[in-house]
């Protein structure tokens, strides 16, 4: 069953199924797209017994306003999304049949971007799900997305200089090596320093694509989308089990 809600100012899509407590993952969608994008890979989530709450990103969706939509303007769309976490999970709280110790979050470009950013700081999450994003942003200093912040802003809000908070959860990541938008080299940077901090670095796995045949190489990787849409569900399945057996 499906419902939109609105929680604070943050409209969201509500996926769930059954009224037993079940695993469920907060979805943040790239920028321009809207939480209705891609109903084939919440439905995937359901069928698998994961809820899944997706949510607009600030002036998309619901809550449209043209003057976001744009590169420069991301990163405040960004910063903005990391922050309404909390909101969302507080409000997912009067939801009885989502577990909120077995929550993962997840996203796709500037929403990965967002995730990552909340993933820095202290959370409830046990895993997590990346899509075409980058925690190392160094190497993309002279992006659009970048563009408005000083040198001195951009150091202190770039998630890989602030991985002192970061709990080590399973993480899975996806990634085209021909990436237009956001350079592969960013994300296999900032990977590359978290299995260098993790006692298990294999709770990281990083998965890439030659070529996809997506729009940039970027926009939901082309013919492999539904591989990829099938190992979520199966990475996140098999990591609440695993969580689920050493809680009991």
């Amino acid at each position: 069953m499906a419902s939109l809600e609105f929680f604070g100012e943050v409209p969201a899509l509500v996926i769930k199924d059954g009224d037993e407590p079940r695993p469920f993952l907060l979805w943040l969608h790239g920028r321009t797209a809207d939480k209705e994008l891609d109903p084939g890979r919440y439905l995937r989530y359901v069928r698998a017994g994961i809820n899944v709450c997706a949510v607009d990103l600030p002036g998309h969706g619901q809550r449209y306003v043209e003057d976001l939509q744009t590169p420069e303007s991301a990163v405040d769309v960004i910063l903005q999304m990391s922050q309404e976490v909390n909101t969302v999970l507080d409000a997912l709280h009067s939801f009885p049949n989502f577990n909120h110790e077995k929550a993962a979050i997840g996203g796709m470009s500037a929403g990965g971007i967002a995730a990552i950013l909340r993933l820095t700081e202290p959370h409830p999450f046990v895993a997590a799900v990346l899509e075409a994003t980058m925690g190392q942003w160094r190497l993309s200093r002279h992006h659009k997305l970048f563009g408005a912040l000083s040198d001195s802003q951009f150091d202190a809000l770039n998630p890989a200089n602030n991985l002192e908070n970061w709990i080590e959860i399973p993480l899975l990541a996806f990634h085209s090596r021909h990436d237009e938008w956001i350079p592969y080299a960013a994300q296999e940077a900032f990977i590359s320093r978290l299995k260098q901090q993790y006692e298990k670095p294999e709770h990281i796995e990083f998965v890439t694509f030659d070529n996809t045949g997506a729009p940039k190489e970027h926009l939901g990787f082309g013919k492999e989308s539904a591989l990829v849409k099938e190992m979520q569900v199966d990475y996140l399945t098999r990591v609440f089990q695993t969580e689920l057996k050493e809680t009991t």
